[in-house]
């Protein structure tokens, strides 16, 4: 028996999955084979013309006959089919059970996606992990982020970045990866097991919705308890005893934790954790990091553009976009798309104020939202870690002024930033951050002129992609610095520990080795197969 993936299966939207496999099986028999199986792999929008928008289906076939046996033939056949062997499945068998060691049981810092997931496997494993994170628990977090919202105090500790599940919780909960990895469909099959909507497992922009992210993160937690784990809220890692090249013991604030094994998964915000690392002799490395805006239309608009008549189509749902262009040698991009979402608040210091995007599961907001990002290289700041993460706080700190303090947002409308003016109200579309607490700014004054260069050559490029993208009325809300950590924390690529502290694992996007809730847990995997397989 053979399983292939059949691609490029493609029907008008009002086509469903029982013609997409109908398909699938006929392009199959005219070449000579029979399907015994079809069931859909995966489902893509494809609004590159708005007046012919299709859906594009990938379908999962099996077949008793036999393929060639020659490679030759093999290949000329599946380029026919347009298809592929079936992908590789995540196989927990390869990996033993084992028993936390004699001097201390895995310790994961950070309870993101990377965190989350090393210590998922840990657990299903026999190792017992112990499980950090400085912030609350879920409903903790919903509270302080309410509290904040209502009140403007904030928690540092426990928000909309830190605490159970990291700052995925609060977010669209996209898991689009690029990264083509078994681990991948893993993490998929594992959140569905938690109870996220199936259908995340065939879309192909799947995502699971802010509304629905907490009650999967108190399941994941309750799971890794059932299984022997143990998760110790409000306890933020300070430093580490070191013995003999490796990490004996952690230094929290809830005191001393033995341990044999620590990975390090605190997310691109944990900057005490980037202070304090070099004490230990840890090397910290800058890398390219992106700084902007979050720019908001009505859904309802960007749906148009894309799909003209077709917008509304139950099939495609909201609009989703992606579009990059280059000014002055510099990338500048939309990132974290959410339609139908609102922007939030997501500071986690005092006197800064930090911009982020998220949507339910039914992306049944007034507003479509994304960033704006531009591409900030390493001499941009110094050509250091503490440089970069520097420039980042700056910015989030001028921010905050413009606002006029309380946690107000900055925000422009396009026009205004466009032509280097400032103070015109929003209008058309009502900015929805932290339930419109904001002023209007001259975001050109807050940051670096080659950010705002980049800013109005990319508004201008995007608005000739996507038709009315740079709406004179459009807004921009500042700042959107966290896109991704501004540094990497090395490790061999091998064994995936640090050069030098042997039992120490970087992991996920904080560390700089994941861009995004999926890749980032795939990251999370990858660290406890080491620890399994011999740490």
């Amino acid at each position: 028996m053979a399983e292939l993936i059949l691609n490029d299966v493609i029907l008008p939207p009002d086509g469903g999955e029982a013609e997409a496999c109908a398909l699938a099986e006929k392009r199959l028999r005219e070449n000579g084979l029979r399907a015994s199986g079809t069931s859909v792999y995966r489902c893509a929008v494809d609004a590159r013309r708005k007046h012919n928008v299709r859906l594009v289906w990938s379908v999962r076939v099996r077949t008793e006959d036999p393929l060639p046996a020659g490679e030759e033939e093999k290949k000329a056949l599946l380029a026919r089919l347009h298809a592929n062997e079936g992908g590789a499945f995540y196989d927990l068998s390869r990996f033993p059970e084992r028993e936390a060691p004699p001097e201390g049981p895995p310790l994961i810092v950070g309870m993101g996606p990377a965190g989350l997931f090393a210590a998922l496997l840990l657990a299903k494993k026999g190792m017992r992990p112990v499980l950090l994170e400085r912030g609350g628990t879920v409903r903790e977090r919903i509270a302080a982020r309410d509290a904040f919202y209502r009140t403007g105090r904030l928690d540092p500790d426990c928000n909309v970045q830190f605490g159970a599940g990291g700052a995925g919780t609060f977010s669209d909960g996209k898991l689009v990866t690029r990264v083509n990895d078994p681990r991948c469909r893993f993490v998929l099959e594992e959140l569905c097991s938690l109870g996220a909507p199936r259908e995340i497992l065939s879309r192909a922009r799947p995502h699971v919705g802010t509304d629905r992210l907490p009650a999967l993160i108190e399941r994941a937690a309750e799971r890794i308890a059932a299984l022997g784990g143990r998760i110790l809220y409000h306890t933020a890692l300070t430093g580490f005893f070191v013995s003999d090249g490796r990490i004996a013991a952690a230094r929290t604030t809830g005191g001393e934790i033995p341990c044999s094994s620590l990975v390090l998964a605190c997310g691109h915000s944990a900057r005490d954790v980037y202070a304090f690392l070099p004490r230990w002799g840890v090397p910290l490395e800058v890398k390219p990091f992106s700084v902007g805006v979050r720019i908001e239309h009505t859904a309802a608009e960007i749906d148009r553009a894309m799909y003209g008549a077709l917008a509304g189509h139950p099939a495609l749902g909201h609009a989703e976009y992606n579009l990059s262009h280059r000014v002055d040698g510099r990338g500048v991009y939309t990132f974290c798309m959410c339609p139908g979402g609102e922007v939030v608040a997501a500071a986690t210091e005092a006197g800064g104020v930090v911009t982020n995007g998220m949507s339910p599961f039914a992306r049944d907001g007034v507003n479509s939202n994304a960033a704006v990002a531009v591409s900030v290289f390493p001499s941009d700041c110094g050509g250091t870690p503490e440089g970069a993460v520097a420039f980042q706080r700056e910015l989030e700190r001028r921010a905050f002024t413009l606002g006029g303090g309380g946690y107000f947002a900055p925000v422009s409308t396009v026009g205004d930033l466009m032509r280097g003016l400032s103070g015109t109200a929003p209008s058309r579309v009502r900015p929805t951050y932290m339930g419109g607490r904001c002023r209007a700014a001259d975001l050109g004054s807050l940051f670096p002129s080659f950010v705002t260069r980049a800013l109005r050559g990319g508004l201008a490029a995007f608005g000739g992609t996507l038709a009315g993208f740079d709406a004179p009325d459009a807004v921009l809300t500042a700042a959107e610095t966290r896109t991704s950590a501004p540094l990497r924390i090395p490790r061999d690529p091998e064994t995936l520990a640090s050069p030098v502290l042997s039992n120490l694992y970087p992991c996920g996007e904080g560390a700089g080795y994941a861009g995004g809730i999926t890749s980032a847990a795939a990251d999370g995997l990858r660290v406890a197969e080491k620890i399994l397989l011999g740490d």
